[in-house]
């Protein structure tokens, strides 16, 4: 992996520790630990049904496939198995476009401009990636909506 922040998504194929903390506005504190892959994908048999030109698989563009899997632990002590997917694709270079796993548009950052915003009926959703340890990196999430205001925060390193 190149020691520099990410500009490519080459720079994030492969598999990856993932450890993360879920804040809670009332001081409750889940966690998560399992491990991320991002795997190529390839062709026209991934074209999402979404936007025209936000969103969606081009033909020929190449994209990864982003799949996480690990234990969350409740401030309980309860162990729960969890598992997430996305897709990531590059509609240019330096700006990475995530996909929700059924292809819809979810966000969108760079790394020079590493934050994002996702709003999902009353619930907003801010991203802030932080690259300045790269290989190693984080994804803070703060979530504010009627019945959510949490942080989560995850730290993926290489394997």
């Amino acid at each position: 992996m190149k020691e520099s922040p990410p500009y490519t998504l080459e720079d994030f194929a492969g598999r990856w520790t993932l450890t993360r903390k879920i804040i809670q506005q009332n001081g409750d504190v889940f966690t998560f630990s399992g491990e991320a892959e991002f795997s190529w994908l390839k062709g026209k048999e991934h074209k999402s049904e979404g936007h025209k030109n936000r969103g969606s698989f081009q033909e020929e563009s190449s994209a990864l496939a982003y799949f996480e899997k690990g234990e969350v632990i409740a401030p309980n002590g309860s162990v729960m198995p969890a598992e997430r997917r996305y897709f990531w694709q590059q509609p240019q270079t330096g700006f990475f476009e995530v996909l929700f796993d059924d292809k819809r548009y979810f966000h969108t950052f760079s790394a020079i401009n590493p934050s994002a915003e996702h709003l999902c009926g009353d619930d907003n959703y801010v991203v802030r990636y932080d690259f300045t340890a790269w290989p190693v990196w984080r994804s803070t999430w703060q979530v504010i909506g009627p019945r959510k205001d949490y942080t989560m925060v995850s730290e993926y390193s290489p394997v």
